[in-house]
């Protein structure tokens, strides 16, 4: 096997509900999903292993020095290495990350969705065990999502232009969803059912919301269980990543 780029596309949540709770502890939910042009970069090469470096850096940094990479696992719990033995495969990967880890983007879920389509692995209801956004990561475009994100239904393409703004924390998906269990399962109000239970685990986010809002003049949104808040247009200005949708996958 000769060394194989993949392209790995974020995802962006643009409305989230959660509609109900399976007796294994699944969440329910629909929402609408759309690929954006922030993405991942992983190179596979023969061997085992991955290594994490910061492809914002535009070197290969250390794990433990870098700003995306850093709160990345290396072991088996990673994504990237639950897709590879998922699909039966064994390779070498070093992934260079642009997506935030913990920013509710996808990342995660990308890398492995990219390691599932060289695999040539497209069971989008096993993918989705991996997490809850895998399924769609492997399908992308834009789409309606429902299950336990198993269910993808695809919607027109509509190209579309969003400001992301991520705070230099990350929020952990579980937590944020036990957060939603505990505080009686309240209804999200701009779109997002998790918006209120990320509040309350990192009372921090409403910082970067108002400063968000104030600055553009519009509502910010929380994407997935966070920490990225999102409006649409464009606002640049520093700490800020202006992006858009695309309508397909990239060709590994």
């Amino acid at each position: 096997m000769n060394a194989v780029e993949l392209t790995a596309p974020a995802k962006l949540t643009l409305s989230l509900r959660i509609t109900g709770l399976r007796p294994d502890g699944y969440h329910l939910l629909e929402a609408e999903m759309v690929t954006l042009d922030l993405a991942d970069r992983l190179v596979i090469e023969p061997g085992d292993g991955l290594v994490v470096t910061d492809a914002g850096a535009g070197i290969a940094a250390e794990r433990e020095g870098s700003t995306e990479a850093r709160h990345v696992p290396t072991g088996g719990d990673n994504l990237v290495a639950r897709a590879l033995d998922l699909a039966g495969r064994r390779a070498r990967v070093t992934l260079h990350k642009s997506i935030p880890a913990g920013a509710g983007l996808g990342g995660g879920s990308a890398d492995a969705a990219a390691i599932l389509r060289w695999a040539g692995f497209d069971d989008e209801r096993r993918a989705a065990r991996l997490g809850a956004d895998v399924a769609f990561c492997l399908r992308g475009g834009r789409a309606r999502v429902a299950g336990i994100g198993e269910i993808i239904e695809p919607l027109p393409f509509e190209r579309r232009t969003f400001t992301l703004c991520t705070p230099p924390f990350g929020c952990s998906t579980p937590a944020v969803y036990r957060a939603w269990d505990e505080l009686g399962g309240p209804a999200g109000p701009a779109g997002n059912d998790l918006e209120t239970a990320a509040l309350a685990l990192e009372p921090r986010l409403a910082e970067f919301r108002g400063a968000l809002a104030e600055s553009t003049g519009r509502r910010p949104r929380l994407a997935g269980s966070g920490s990225t808040w999102f409006v649409e247009g464009a606002y640049p200005a520093p700490g800020r990543r202006v992006v858009q949708t695309t309508p397909s996958l990239p060709v590994a």
